[in-house]
């Protein structure tokens, strides 16, 4: 593991035993951010690391064979460098593919995050929800299977952005795109016709929340936004239980590790300190020309 540290002191991961667990957060890029920090509300205690595939970012480009394979050789080494007692996979994409394979092969709890579906079937009053989302997790038969389990009365709008993700990056690294190209991108999410309107869009990628403000204000009308961030955190204290009283995290026990740590300016090192996260480490894992 070469080591990049904002302290300019070298990381040896330690294990140790330890009243409290330590929590491995995973994505393809940044947008696990977005469950990281309410994970991190949940469990303050708990040490973390927060875990981003950004070689292969974004995964919806790669095949399924190739994402099954690559986010379980990447979790290897994870689980073995850092012998999590849980992991969180704070990506859609991932988790409507990857999770059976993760559960089967790994012995410890695995916390997914699916398009939150039946949340927006019971939110919405006029029947018509969208899910957005990436192009991957739309065209996932898991995500069907949830449609037609908990909104099967519902008019499900389906709507799967290629650019939403990579937005949401720019946004976080201080660099947005104009609301032109973002609203370019939410226009589908919104149908009216004589039944009525959207009233609900949930944010089936973790990405998306880091666009939420900017997404309430560009809407045509106000809709219920959901996000899964808070239902994951929850699910982790189910499984894992409250913080340990008297342990204090301190910045040591938090780190951030990357596949190829490009754009890691000045910029988002100081946008990563701000979400928690002052420790960056990189774990090679270069994406091949035949992926």
């Amino acid at each position: 593991m070469r080591v990049d540290l904002l302290a300019g002191t070298a990381y040896n991961p330690v294990v140790m035993p330890s009243p409290v667990p330590t929590i491995l957060v995973f994505d393809s890029g940044l947008g696990g951010l977005t469950v990281f920090s309410e994970v991190l509300k949940a469990r303050p205690d708990a040490r973390f690391v927060y875990a981003a595939d950004d070689a292969g970012f974004p995964y919806g480009r790669l095949s399924e064979q190739t994402l099954v394979a690559r986010v379980s050789t990447f979790m290897e080494r994870l689980i073995e460098l850092h012998q999590p007692q849980m992991v969180v996979v704070a990506c859609n994409t991932a988790s409507t593919l990857v999770l059976p394979h993760l559960r089967a092969r790994f012995p410890l709890p695995f916390v997914g995050t699916v398009p939150a579906i039946k949340p927006a079937a019971l939110a919405t009053k006029s029947g018509k929800i969208t899910v957005l989302a990436t192009p991957g997790t739309v065209a996932r038969d898991y995500t069907r299977d949830l449609i037609e389990t908990y909104a099967a009365g519902c008019e499900v709008n389906l709507v799967g952005s290629r650019l939403l993700a990579g937005f949401a990056e720019a946004e976080l690294t201080g660099a947005p795109v104009s609301d032109a190209d973002l609203l370019a991108e939410l226009r589908p999410c919104f149908v009216e016709d004589e039944n009525g309107r959207t009233d609900v869009v949930t944010l089936s990628c973790t990405h998306y929340p880091l666009l939420l403000e900017r997404m309430r204000r560009l809407a045509p009308w106000p809709v219920t936004w959901i996000d899964p961030a808070p239902a994951i955190a929850r699910r982790v204290i189910q499984l894992i239980g409250q913080p340990v009283p008297g342990h204090e995290a301190d910045e040591n026990e938090v780190l951030a590790v990357f596949t190829e740590g490009r754009g890691l300016d000045s910029s988002l090192r100081a946008a990563l300190r701000e979400k928690g996260l002052p420790a960056i480490a990189i774990e090679p894992l270069p994406l091949l020309q035949t992926q």
